[in-house]
């Protein structure tokens, strides 16, 4: 077992004045820090009238299957697409001028905190040369009984066959924000483990995810999210999400990408 060390959640206020510096980033980068919580970093009416905005929508929302679990969603995800990058820039086109036309505006307003916060130079949603926009981010529904199988996320592996602008990035962040909390379950376990090659082995046939015993020994941050929480990781390490119960969990999320060796330039996606 890996010495636990300082991998754990870090809680930072963000709040009106908060200047924290990209520094933030490296911790997440670097493999110090498991999850940094950012308290506050809007004001949480915003988060009530963006859930209500959400709600009259759901039904929109699509499901995929997996043999071993479903991933329910709004909004387009890159990894589901790589087959076919066009219907996901369509998807994402689509997706956009609902959220537009409904005025659900969170993904705008936590991205613009986090520029300020962080101190970050650029931060805008990435493009290719050709004009095409990703996605600016995803909404993904837990319901009661849903578990997602553990599982990393690492787009410069999944794209690097494709001619796709992600596919050169040098490092993949992640940031989620709970518009609303489940009951019970519904933890993040996020593992001290990067993904290898030899890691295939683990790979579920036709599933999401891996075998645990793919982390087995490896040191794991528990993290509980609550509404109104921002929160950012490293998702090429593994992690899951514990089985929801009760109400939806509900959250916010968008990969944040690095292109290169600072810390202070970043594009989004989902």
């Amino acid at each position: 077992m890996q010495e636990m060390g300082s991998w754990k959640s870090v809680v930072y206020p963000a709040g009106p004045g908060a200047r924290l510096g990209p520094h933030v980033l490296g911790q997440l980068v670097d493999g110090d820090t498991s999850v940094v919580v950012l308290k506050d970093l809007l004001p949480r009416g915003v988060f009530d009238t963006n859930q209500q905005l959400l709600e009259a929508q759901l039904a929109r929302a699509s499901t995929t299957r997996y043999s071993n679990g479903t991933l329910t969603t709004l909004g387009p995800y890159l990894a589901r697409f790589l087959p076919d990058p066009a219907r996901y820039f369509e998807e994402a086109d689509e997706t956009r001028a609902l959220f537009k036309r409904i005025q659900f505006d969170l993904a705008e307003r936590v991205r613009a905190r986090l520029k300020e916060v962080l101190g970050l130079r650029s931060f805008e949603t990435a493009r290719e040369p050709d004009g095409r926009c990703y996605a600016e981010c995803i909404v993904r529904i837990h319901a009661d009984g849903v578990r997602n199988p553990l599982h990393n996320d690492n787009v410069m592996r999944d794209a690097a066959s494709t001619p796709l602008l992600l596919a050169r990035l040098k490092q993949q962040l992640s940031c989620v924000v709970c518009i609303q909390e489940c009951d019970t379950g519904g933890e993040l376990y996020h593992y001290r483990k990067q993904w290898h090659p030899e890691d295939e082995v683990y790979k579920i046939p036709g599933g999401l995810g891996y075998d645990e015993q793919v982390v087995r020994g490896h040191a794991c941050n528990v993290f509980k999210p609550h509404t109104g929480d921002v929160y950012l990781l490293n998702p090429t390490y593994y992690h899951a999400i514990e089985r929801v119960g009760g109400s939806n969990r509900l959250t916010l999320g968008f990969f944040i990408g690095l292109p290169g060796d600072g810390l202070d330039e970043a594009v989004i996606w989902s």
